[in-house]
């Protein structure tokens, strides 16, 4: 799914396709972004260098994704596991993204666990696991 406010983006559309298709009709909105409150929480509970541990409302969420596209280009997302508990209320999404480190050519392979809380029909907080290692050691090869 892709909208022309949003080609800035495409380096990542395989990660916001799988999360649409995650959440499918739990959610209103075609594009990740759509389906975002705009005073969403955004937490990951890891370290990666410029990334902050916390991102408060949906403009600095897209300020972060664009810093995101920028390193990292995914060519896919798959394995996804979706668990919906509370009524819908509350979805964890298990996942594997697929891609590239811009700067160096180094393959990027790393599996997210995603616990998704949603209130009026969009994403008003997400908390992020992720394999830390697999992250640190594609951002810090040497490139090809």
């Amino acid at each position: 799914m892709s909208a022309p406010q949003y080609a800035i983006y495409a380096p990542a559309t395989a990660y916001f396709d799988l999360v649409r298709g995650a959440l499918g009709d739990l959610v209103d909105g075609e594009h990740f972004f759509d389906t975002v409150s705009d005073d969403v929480v955004y937490e990951v509970l890891y370290d990666i260098a410029g990334w902050p541990r916390v991102i408060g409302g949906r403009a600095d969420l897209m300020a972060g994704f664009r810093g995101y596209v920028d390193a990292i280009v995914l060519n896919s997302a798959d394995q996804l596991v979706v668990h919906r508990t509370n009524g819908g209320q509350i979805v964890v999404i298990e996942y594997e993204v697929h891609g590239t480190i811009r700067a160096t050519g180094v393959p990027y392979d790393n599996r997210f666990c995603s616990i998704v809380r949603i209130e009026n029909r969009k994403i008003a907080h997400w908390r992020d696991y992720m394999d830390s290692l697999a992250a640190w050691n594609a951002l810090t090869a040497r490139a090809r």
